[in-house]
């Protein structure tokens, strides 16, 4: 029993990116096909209005990323 405790424990969780609420920059660039170099310094640029800045990586929000890509004519 405990064993099979420990094993579900030690399972990854593993969510689709689309599902997902927040996202990496890799996650992002990937998801979006932006470069990484571009998708950090986005998220620098917009920290608050679509990235947040946890522990040390930028977090980016993918719904509110997706309305500003909407938004711009260019990036």
């Amino acid at each position: 029993m405990q064993e099979r405790i420990n094993a579900m424990e030690n399972e990854k969780v593993s969510v689709p990116v689309s599902e997902k609420y927040m996202l990496t920059i890799r996650e992002a660039s990937v998801y979006f096909n932006i470069g990484i170099k571009k998708m950090r310094r986005l998220a620098e640029d917009n920290a608050g209005r679509f990235a947040v800045f946890s522990g040390n990586r930028y977090l980016i929000i993918r719904t509110k990323f997706e309305k500003f890509v909407e938004e711009c004519s260019a990036i």
